[in-house]
């Protein structure tokens, strides 16, 4: 017995030789192999052989649950109880971590025929799952498993074969939680038979009793005096087992003092009570030779109280013990997650690694891949791409198509009787995998771990690869045999293991490709929570086959992409010759709709039917609209939203859920006023001052910029006292406002002033050079015949409208003066023209929003799954009739959309890519601008007047900025980001906002565009701000919150929020448009219009094909009036130009090698 939570079977060596080392060369049995420490009083390790009669029935009552049918006769056991057994600790580590101790027992039981070992751990768990080691510089996870003794030959050494429970701190954390016996904590193994290997125990159900409670107390006096416990020195190392829901005996050994403390050593305790209901026992000391066992009913857990654990479309039902999940008709899964039967899915991820190849003695590392899953499930067949895999790993890694094949298992084509992974284990468990090339034992450990359905309804995993591959040459080719591989099931637990070959074909050498194959095995074990009350999730076989077809492996060095491809199902075990699994609706040869489900018939037989809420032939299968043929379904004070395959109903305003979540009653109405709305406040006038309504009957007055006070009395600040302007220039106060104008002899706007006259702009210097042509210091010559000159404002900007003086054409120019194709007209008429610049921004105070001209021909812009909707607004309504598709892009995600209302372009981010695309609205391709270093982009703001774009990245957490065409990028924000969403600008002032829906810490921060001034604008009462938007003409920062269900609004520049609206279902995005904010709601999939100025909903849009709706912005047919420090010529900057309030930042991009960039505020 060693303090290292193992029990070794031969003599052990030293601690440094085998910690962090599995398996064991010496051979043992680890409940929890790890360094621990015994010394200075850190707890102790006793053991015993045990033959009194209660304890032997305890032993054989475990056993008996795991293996029910198993005949023994126990003659004694032997207990060895590890108690408070704290981790080895590293000077300078985490000082908490001293105090975390462990306690956990193993029980070695024998008859003639076998011998089982039962490992318990804590009802409370165990406090760390990880230790450091003497010869380790990293935490280590503990390991739970079983290792044989390797043997010694003359001039070689056979390793013994092993087998690992768990051995990663997910798994370490759940084994209280977990158990293949039955019982919470109670580990079974059969370690001793005729068959040599090890046996996982298999839950059995329990007998029935008829007694609702039964609580006993009992007194027992110990059959057998202890043995001395024996106290080492020596340290020990801790481990997880897979985790597992449910609600099992929880069971808590108190080990005992040693003898010379007077107490009794740690007993095995005796069970005297029925199993059917779930209870505790607190084994507490007392006097030196007696135990009392407590018992009592643990806390029962109820669909009431878990509902939200199941998944949106599922039923939950009550047990004696429990509650469990099941997925609705149409849908498939273990009922946590399900997804639509027959549909298409989708998994992204990300995968790491460190693997070294063939010789080399330089690992490959690589982090932050992409890989991307599509699966076709009614034919299994399940197509996966990582991405960028560098050459010199690429080609070796061909033969690890199982990589992406846990995948296929997932959604395997499920024969009679049989569930496929995805229905076993839905989308939340971890895999590990070891790959052994056997030709030169070189190995592979592949980590994975699935955390379920994200918000746009993908399956999210995580990958890690860690070990030696042979090296394949580049531009070989790897063949795959199809195969088969038996998956073994027990209780939370799936193992599998296969031999199979693959085949190399190497490139072409003077006419000869040569070949070879390879030999390698595969041993994985999947972890995963399931529900231990329905028996029906015990009904699957203890073994299944999985059978692997088509199996298709490629490595493009251009793209540097390695793609997978497989076609799946699952069934019984089979040497192939039997004709259930020809049938086409396993083969996915039957062509039935994808909205349809196959059903086999005898033989080759099938009928195709279509899913519940589909209509047809099962060929061709269409949606039923519930609500239009049954019009009272939803009952009333409700209305009714047909869905694909469903429909939905939705309390009218006024009206909300009851608690059996189908009948619509009234709400609680508050008789609040909103003072501001009505007009009954007491603040300033409009012009000076503005009413905030704080909810309720409650409002806030705050002056304007450009006033003080408080709000109900507003005085005029006279900025020129405050020497806003530059010492060179004469600065002019107006009411709420100022300007600034250069002294003679200067040249600036006024905030900046220079010597010399002020810089003349491109139109000027054209048309300076055009009239100077016809000059000269020696002769005066009449101007060229047909010469054009530009025509420039007194801005020294083009005039939009460019006429010819000599033939009398006129055209509309661009802000650059390029003419605009199309508008050219004919002598003596002018076309219709915009200005090319807009005036300069003036300080002062906001606008009413419902006061706001609108222009004609502005749009709502929205992304819906693979495509840009827009909807045309009229005044302040949308115009729903000639709502249509304004771009597709197919396989895509479309997350947040921009628009640059300059050149019409919108932009878009995307995160099945990603990418980072934009379009014009007059037509044309879309154009791709960034496709390298984004992990999940989602967010992205425009700054028409810098001509730069701003997006956010929730995977790597970072803020980037870049001209409008991809080039010159530069991080912004790297630091203090958690999950960065929603991007707007404020370009006439030069402020960039967003949010951070951060569920420990939700924000919403602002800086400069240059990066500069960054401080946190709200921080209190958020839950999931999604959307944001900033409304230039009336100042106001608006946003939508999915967690506090509201909308509000602020002023950036004032104190006070304003509640627009309350109660809204599950908000994405928002835009805002005159006086409306226009916001996109996954619960309704539609788009909601809020009139802000009477916090009112007063219309909605449903797309005519339902599905969820991302991002939102507002497409203006004129860009608001305004300018900044970027506006003209780049304001002086080499790259990048990234304007502030006052003045402009000039900024090197990233990476930036050879480049002459000049930085500079």
């Amino acid at each position: 017995v060693a303090t290292n939570g193992i029990i070794a079977v031969n003599e052990p060596s030293k601690e440094e030789e085998y910690l962090s080392q599995f398996p064991l060369s010496f051979g043992g049995i680890a409940p929890f192999l790890a360094d621990l420490d015994t010394t200075d009083g850190r707890g102790k390790v006793f053991y015993r052989e045990d033959s009194s009669p209660d304890v032997l029935q305890l032993a054989a009552d475990y056993i008996q649950q795991g293996f029910p049918n198993a005949t023994f006769d126990l003659r004694s056991v032997v207990i060895v109880t590890w108690k408070f057994v704290a981790p080895y600790h590293v000077p300078g580590e985490d000082p908490t971590l001293e105090d975390k101790r462990n306690t956990f027992q193993a029980v070695l039981a024998s008859s003639d025929a076998s011998s089982y070992a039962v490992f318990l751990y804590p009802e409370d768990g165990l406090q760390f799952y990880s230790a450091h080691s003497k010869n380790a510089e990293e935490k280590i996870p503990a390991t739970v498993g079983f290792s044989q003794a390797s043997t010694n030959y003359f001039l070689w050494i056979k390793p013994g074969s092993y087998n690992i429970v768990a051995n990663d701190e997910e798994s370490i954390r759940n084994l209280h939680e977990s158990s293949n016996s039955g019982r919470r904590g109670i580990w079974v193994f059969e370690i001793g038979s005729l068959s040599n290997s090890i046996v996982p125990a298999k839950i059995s159900s329990s007998p029935e009793f008829h007694d609702e409670e039964q609580y006993q107390e009992v007194t027992l006096k110990p059959a057998v005096r202890h043995h001395d416990s024996m106290e080492m020195s020596h340290q020990q190392v801790s481990y997880d087992v897979p985790s597992r829901r449910g609600d099992q005996q929880h069971i808590t050994h108190r080990a005992p003092q040693s003898a010379s403390e007077g107490k009794t050593p740690p007993q095995f305790p005796v069970q005297q009570f029925p199993q059917q209901y779930p209870q505790v026992i607190d084994v507490e000391d007392i006097e030196e030779s007696e135990i009392v066992f407590r018992y009592h009913t643990d806390a029962q857990q109820t669909c009431a109280n878990n509902r939200q654990q199941c998944s949106i479309h599922a039923v939950c039902k009550d047990y004696p013990n429990g509650y469990c999940c099941s997925c609705v008709a149409g849908y498939k899964g273990n009922g946590r997650q399900c997804v639509a039967e027959g549909s298409p899915q989708r998994v992204n991820g990300k995968v790491k690694g460190r693997i070294f190849v063939g010789s080399n003695p330089v690992p490959v590392v690589f982090e932050n891949t992409d890989l991307h899953s599509y699966v076709v499930m009614n034919h299994g067949r399940a197509y996966t791409a990582i991405s960028t895999i560098p050459e010199v790993l690429g080609y070796s890694l061909l033969p690890l198509a199982s990589v992406g094949g846990i995948i296929g298992w997932m959604f395997a084509v499920e024969q009679q009787g049989y569930k496929n992974g995805f229905s076993i284990a839905g989308g939340e468990f971890t895999r590990q995998a070891e790959v052994t090339f056997l030709s030169s034992n070189e190995k592979l450990v592949i980590k994975q771990k699935f955390s379920g359905i994200d918000e746009h309804g993908h399956l999210t995993i995580s990958t890690d690869m860690e070990g030696k591959i042979p090296e394949i040459p580049f531009g070989a080719s790897v063949h795959i045999e199809p195969y088969n591989e038996l998956y073994h099931s027990s209780s939370s637990v799936i193992t599998s293991s296969s031999t199979r070959e693959y085949t190399v074909t190497e490139p072409e050498r003077d006419g000869i490709s040569p070949s070879y194959t390879v030999a390698y095995q595969w041993r994985q074990t999947i972890s995963f929570k399931e529900c231990i009350h329905d028996d029906s999730y015990h009904a699957v076989s203890a073994t299944q086959q999985l059978s692997v077809d088509s199996v298709f492996v490629l490595y493009n060095r251009d793209e540097q992409i390695l793609r997978y491809a497989m076609s799946n199902s699952i069934g019984p075990v089979s040497d192939g010759s039997a004709d259930i699994s020809r049938n086409p609706c396993y083969t996915g040869t039957h062509g039935c709709d994808t909205n349809a489900v196959c059903r086999p018939g005898t033989g080759n037989q099938f009928t195709c039917e279509c899913s519940i809420g589909f209509r047809g032939d099962g060929r061709a299968c269409y949606d039923v609209d519930e609500c239009r043929e049954q019009p009272t379904v939803c009952g009333g004070n409700a209305v009714c939203n047909n869905h694909p395959g469903t429909f939905r109903c939705e309390c009218v305003d006024g009206y909300q859920f009851s608690p059996d979540g189908r009948t619509c009653v009234g709400k609680s109405v508050e008789h609040a006023i909103d003072h501001c709305v009505m007009g009954t406040h007491n603040c300033d006038i409009p012009q000076r001052a503005r009413c905030v309504y704080a909810g309720g009957s409650s409002y806030i007055c705050a002056c304007l910029d450009g006033f003080s006070g408080d709000g109900h009395s507003c005085v005029d600040v006279d900025e020129c006292q405050q020497s806003r302007c530059h010492p060179n220039a004469f600065c002019y106060n107006t009411p709420g406002s100022f300007s600034c104008q250069c002294n003679a002899g200067y040249r600036g706007d006024g905030f900046q002033c220079v010597l010399g006259e002020r810089e003349k702009t491109k139109c000027q210097r054209e048309q300076e050079d055009a009239l100077a042509s016809g000059s000269s210091s020696y002769q005066q010559v009449p101007r060229p015949i047909g010469q054009f000159v530009p025509q420039c404002d007194d801005h020294g900007n083009y005039q939009p409208t460019q006429c010819h003086s000599s033939s009398g054409y006129c055209w509309c120019v661009d802000r650059n003066g390029n003419e605009i194709d199309g508008t050219r007209t004919g002598p003596g008429i002018q076309p219709p023209c915009l200005s090319t610049a807009a005036p300069p921004v003036v300080i002062g105070p906001s606008v009413r929003p419902d006061s706001i001209p609108l222009p004609p021909g502005t749009h709502l812009l929205f992304a819906q799954s693979g495509k840009i909707e827009h909807v045309p607004l009229v005044e302040n309504s949308m115009k729903k009739t000639d709502a249509k598709a304004l771009l597709h892009v197919p396989d895509r995600v479309v997350i947040g959309v921009a628009y640059d209302c300059v050149e019409k372009m919108v932009y878009w981010t995307e995160i099945s890519g990603p990418s980072i695309s934009r379009a014009s609205l007059h037509g044309g391709e879309p154009t791709t601008i960034i496709s390298t270093d984004l992990g999940s982009p989602e967010g992205i703001a425009i700054d028409h007047l810098g001509r730069n774009v701003f997006w956010t990245d929730s995977h790597l957490d970072r803020i980037e900025v870049a001209r409008l065409d991809g080039t010159q990028r530069l991080v912004l924000f790297n630091s203090d980001l958690v999950n960065p969403r929603a991007i707007v600008t404020d370009s006439v002032r030069g402020n960039l906002y967003w949010t951070d829906w951060n569920r420990d810490a939700p924000k919403i921060e602002t800086s400069y565009m240059d990066g500069t001034n960054r401080k946190i604008l709200v921080k209190d009462d958020l839950g999931l701000p999604n959307g944001l938007t900033f409304d230039t003409y009336s100042s106001m920062l608006c946003w939508v919150d999915a967690g506090t269900k509201r909308v509000e609004c602020m002023n950036p520049s004032q104190l006070g929020r304003r509640k627009v609206l309350e109660g809204v279902q599950y908000p994405f995005s928002i835009t805002s448009y005159g006086k409306n904010l226009y916001y996109t709601d996954w619960r309704r999939d539609a788009v909601v219009a809020v009139d802000r100025t009477i916090s009112k909903e007063n219309d909605n849009f449903q797309p005519y094909k339902r599905s969820r709706l991302y991002g939102i912005t507002t497409a203006f047919a004129q860009c608001p009036q305004g300018h900044n420090y970027c506006t003209v010529n780049n304001g002086g900057c080499t790259h990048l130009c990234l304007a502030t309030p006052q003045s402009r930042s000039c900024r090197c991009p990233d990476n930036t090698v050879g480049v002459d960039c000049i930085e500079r505020n």
